[in-house]
């Protein structure tokens, strides 16, 4: 919940006199802290010095700041220190002395932290190895600014809120802006593992840690699989312990029914000695309702189980307070769900969920990894029966009567000729229609469409050099993008919104390790996902959740927008009121409303919900509509940030 926020003044500029009115410099620190707690009423612990100011809102043992001798130090989070919990901060302030940009090597756990060294003027940022806590920033001629939300930084007087368009063509690609740029120039957001460093107004930023896989050689042969799953379960029946908080009276767990969220509230049982206290939402919607799922794990489990049914008019009563929670365009459908999740976990007096995110990506649960090694299988083939025999008898002119099979070999052929990570993109609903089709040419001549695709192809190629395999580098890709960006991000605002606090035991620091040691045959084996994980948790697990397939808090958006007028009647208004931003055609929108929902309700529902959003969160930001009002032609200056040689 909540957040941290802050800025380090200018040596000699405005700031600095700024920053010596201890009035006018509290009264600048409440304003950008505001924002924080605005939801969640959390607590806040703030600290003013003559070069600038920290604040943490945050619940009693997340909240930690320290003051003393010309240093201030605030972290946001439930970090260790060289394995302890005690007197963090004042501990990460002695390590920060001797050690310097270093000291962030020796945190582990969820945290945002940022350290203000009066005596070299100097300032450090860094957040989590998984992303948990995010923190963004802001460099300019007063000095440097930051905060964990957007809406606390561009609080400060000194900090611009230019809207970046690039950033809302990234939403549209993505459903989320990644990492690190931001919806806003000239801010940034670090990435899991990075760390900022700030001196004589110079940035340097650099990663204190990246996920490392071992991939299995002759050096190193292969752990058995009871050494490996007596490991697993130790550090799984650690890692919950250590996300219960003080006894875990008032924790609780999401449960989906899936194999990740199933496991955490099993082990949570074993791990209290008393019932866990699971959540589940359905929907009264066929091919979206998992409860049966759920009600099987918590019996398995012996769980208290609490449930409840999403409706049409649920979803959209959370919609305005959803879109103002995001401090930036967010286009996930399931943080509806996983808000009424929190909420009733909040109502039953539960102030912290576990949630089983980072399971999949650690240990091989998603099924594109196995859609995409029957992809590959075809480019081992031999290139003279692909070229000479197979793709001439599938593409050639065809007569007579529709072939589907045919068909589907043509399209498998056809994926398969994409290289990695190209064809992850093939269902990706911009790219379907084209961005000349969905955007107005005004807006499209102040983007670049190739950044969106380059973002992802970056990521994916700086690993090419280290010998991975395909899962690896598919899971590598995910923490960074399917995790941290955005499954994060969505249950720890959605969990704020409901006022309750977010933990995720896959992601602790020991069992990121432990998956990463893992060979990739435990991740995928041919097209069985996760086999290590299941057959490791075979005897905790009711079969039945073992043998099913991913599904999740999946909305029916789509379908519901047929069936409930008041709901397909507010969407189509924030359509409407969207025409008029330069940013979609509205002949598109017509078609939108019109042909293609018709055809395809679920998958074009979800191009509905995007602009949906677009608009709740462009009518719930007064600052970012500001920006809009001008057009796009606004640019803004930004100091960069240096690789910095010493990470």
């Amino acid at each position: 919940m909540s957040g941290l926020c802050g800025w380090l003044a200018a040596t000699g500029g405005a700031a600095g006199s700024v920053a010596a009115d201890a009035d006018a410099s509290g009264a600048a620190l409440a304003g950008m802290a505001a924002p924080l707690s605005r939801f969640d009423r959390a607590p806040l612990t703030a600290c003013v010095s003559e070069v600038g100011g920290v604040a943490v809102a945050a619940i009693d043992g997340s909240r930690h700041v320290y003051q003393q001798d010309g240093l201030q130090v605030a972290i946001w989070g439930r970090p260790m220190l060289d394995g302890s919990a005690d007197d963090v901060a004042s501990r990460l302030a002695s390590l920060w002395l001797s050690r310097g940009v270093a000291a962030c090597a020796s945190l582990s756990g969820p945290f945002a932290i940022a350290i203000l060294d009066s005596f070299s003027g100097s300032a450090l940022l860094a957040v989590d190895r998984a992303g948990i806590h995010p923190l963004s920033y802001a460099g300019n001629a007063q000095g440097l600014f930051f905060a964990s939300s957007h809406d606390a930084l561009l609080a400060h007087p000194s900090v611009r809120g230019a809207l970046d368009p690039q950033a809302l063509y990234h939403y549209l690609f993505f459903h989320m802006v990644p990492g690190p740029a931001t919806a806003y120039l000239g801010q940034q957001r670090l990435l899991p593992g990075e760390y900022l460093h700030v001196r004589g107004g110079k940035q340097c930023k650099g990663s204190y840690w990246q996920l490392a896989f071992r991939e299995p050689g002759a050096a190193r042969p292969r752990a058995s699989f009871a050494s490996n799953k007596q490991e697993f379960l130790r550090l799984l029946r650690q890692s919950v312990e250590s996300s219960l908080g003080a006894d875990g009276a008032d924790t609780g767990a999401f449960l989906s029914g899936g194999t990740d969220s199933s496991t955490v509230a099993a082990i949570m049982g074993q791990v209290t000695g008393r019932p866990a206290r699971t959540y589940s939402i359905g929907f009264d919607a066929p091919g979206y309702d998992e409860m049966a799922y759920a009600r099987l794990a918590a019996s398995h489990a012996g769980s208290i189980h609490h449930e409840r049914y999403v409706t049409p008019a649920d979803v959209l009563a959370a919609i305005p307070a959803m879109a103002a929670i995001f401090d930036q365009p967010f286009g996930n459908a399931s943080a509806i769900p996983a808000f009424y999740c929190a909420q009733m976990a909040r109502e039953d007096g539960v102030t912290r969920l576990l949630g089983g995110d980072g399971g999949d990506e650690l240990f091989g649960g998603n099924e594109r990894y196995a859609h995409q090694a029957l992809l590959s299988q075809y480019e081992r083939l031999p290139a003279v029966l692909r070229q000479a025999i197979i793709e001439p008898l599938l593409f050639r002119e065809r007569t007579g009567k529709p072939w589907r099979l045919g068909d589907k070999a043509r399209r498998y052929i056809e994926l398969s000729s994409l290289p990695l990570p190209a064809r992850l993109d093939s269902y990706n609903l911009l790219l379907r229609h084209g961005h000349r089709t969905v955007l107005e040419a005004g807006f499209i001549d102040t983007i670049d469409p190739g950044m969106a695709p380059g973002c992802v192809n970056g990521a994916y190629w700086e690993r090419q050099g280290q010998g991975l395999s395909q899962i690896n580098e598919l899971l590598a890709l995910d923490m960074r993008f399917t995790l941290a960006d955005n499954d994060l991000f969505k249950v720890r605002k959605a969990c704020e919104l409901a006022g309750v606090e977010a933990a995720f035991p896959f992601l602790h620091d020991a069992m990121v390790a432990f998956a990463a040691r893992l060979a990739p045959r435990d991740k995928l084996d041919g097209m069985r996902l996760r086999p290590f994980f299941k057959r490791a948790l075979a005897e905790i697990l009711p079969p039945a959740i073992v043998r099913k397939k991913k599904h999740g808090f999946g909305l029916p958006f789509g379908l519901w927008l047929h069936s409930h007028p008041p709901l397909r009647e507010f969407a189509f208004d924030n359509l409407t009121q969207l025409r008029g931003r330069g940013i979609v055609r509205s002949a598109f929108i017509d078609d939108l409303q019109g042909r293609l929902l018709a055809e395809h309700p679920a998958y074009h529902g979800t191009m509905v919900w995007l602009l949906l959003m677009l608009e709740q969160w462009l009518s719930q930001h007064p600052g970012a509509l500001g920006a809009l009002a001008g057009g796009f032609a606004a640019c803004a200056t930004e100091t960069p940030a240096v690789l910095d040689p010493t990470a």
